[in-house]
């Protein structure tokens, strides 16, 4: 009798295995939300005016003569809610009856579609300041307000950041009477890349309040290990990546992204916005087609409106 060998029994060998584990993309930390000041007096509708009012006038006085009166600037803002999204799947009858996996498919769509739907949400809020009309900043403009610029290309070499980028964006930000507290900048990970690897922060000796960056790095996870000239540093990479190139006061960025330098404090966030209907899950069994289908929808919408709350930095991506 003869013995067995994988020579001549391949037949009894699974010539493909399938693991039970599922593969899923890896998915990056969402902050935007937290960001944006939500209108809470909009019932109905989908547009919503705010009027704003400025400040006093005073004139000098002479005794005896007739005071001189002069009216209050006034504005209106327009808000609309803009968006209508959906996300959908569905898995068929037979589907369902062959594949090993449908337990894991199916209890996965849900999340997946709430998942993009507030992707989909913080792309839009980071890219709010980014030229749109009248809602954003003006392009290839230094968008100065009280004599300090809030929009200009990264001062380093290559137009990259530098620490002096934070300092102008604080000075900037003073200048527009904007508060001094839960100053935060929200960078792209070229930004992280570029600060770890500027000489007077790697020479740890001559900046001792760095100390420890060269051994543990600039940040855990989405946000620094450090306070940069007060501001919190987060990392995203969702800001906007410009699709030509940008020349603010005669310095040009090629492959530029949108650094956001802003302060958080409540009263004063720089963009509004209203979630009309948060993600909605529907789900039915479609007899025609033998399947079931899930759907998940949500409206919003998100608008630039504090412009003096609001500094760019502009730098290149390709120095990496």
């Amino acid at each position: 009798m003869s013995g067995f060998s994988s020579a001549n029994n391949d037949h009894l060998i699974r010539s493909e295995l399938w693991s039970t584990r599922l593969k899923e993309v890896l998915e990056d930390e969402l902050m935007g939300t937290k960001y944006v000041d939500m209108i809470a007096d909009f019932p109905d509708g989908d547009t919503i005016n705010i009027p704003s009012i400025g400040q006093a006038e005073v004139n000098d006085y002479t005794e005896d003569s007739s005071i001189v009166y002069n009216a209050m600037d006034t504005g209106n803002f327009t808000f609309s809610i803009t968006d209508y999204k959906s996300s959908a799947t569905y898995i068929t009858e037979k589907m369902k009856q062959d594949s090993f996996y449908m337990d894991r498919l199916v209890s996965s769509f849900v999340p997946k579609q709430s998942r993009a739907i507030s992707k989909s949400m913080e792309v839009s809020i980071l890219k709010q300041p980014t030229p749109a009309g009248v809602a954003g900043q003006t392009t290839a403009d230094t968008n100065t307000i009280n004599g300090a610029e809030h929009r200009w290309v990264g001062s380093g070499t290559d137009e990259v950041i530098a620490a002096q980028d934070f300092a102008k964006a604080k000075y900037a930000l003073q200048k527009a009477n904007v508060p001094m507290t839960n100053l935060t900048a929200i960078v792209d990970p070229s930004v992280e890349y570029e600060l770890s690897t500027l000489t007077n922060l790697v020479n740890v000796s001559n900046n001792p309040r760095w100390e420890g960056i060269v051994n543990s790095g600039m940040s855990t996870g989405m946000k620094f290990l450090v306070n940069i000239y007060g501001f919190d540093v987060w990392v995203s990479q969702n800001l906007h990546q410009n699709t030509a190139s940008e020349a603010i006061g005669g310095v040009t960025s090629t492959v530029g992204v949108n650094n956001l330098f802003f302060s958080a404090a409540p009263d004063v966030l720089p963009i509004v916005g209203n979630l009309r209907q948060p993600p909605k899950v529907d789900s039915e069994y479609n007899k025609d087609r033998q399947r079931e289908e899930y759907v998940t929808t949500a409206r919003y919408g998100f608008k630039f409106f504090r412009p003096e709350n609001m500094c760019v930095v502009v730098t290149d991506t390709d120095q990496v």
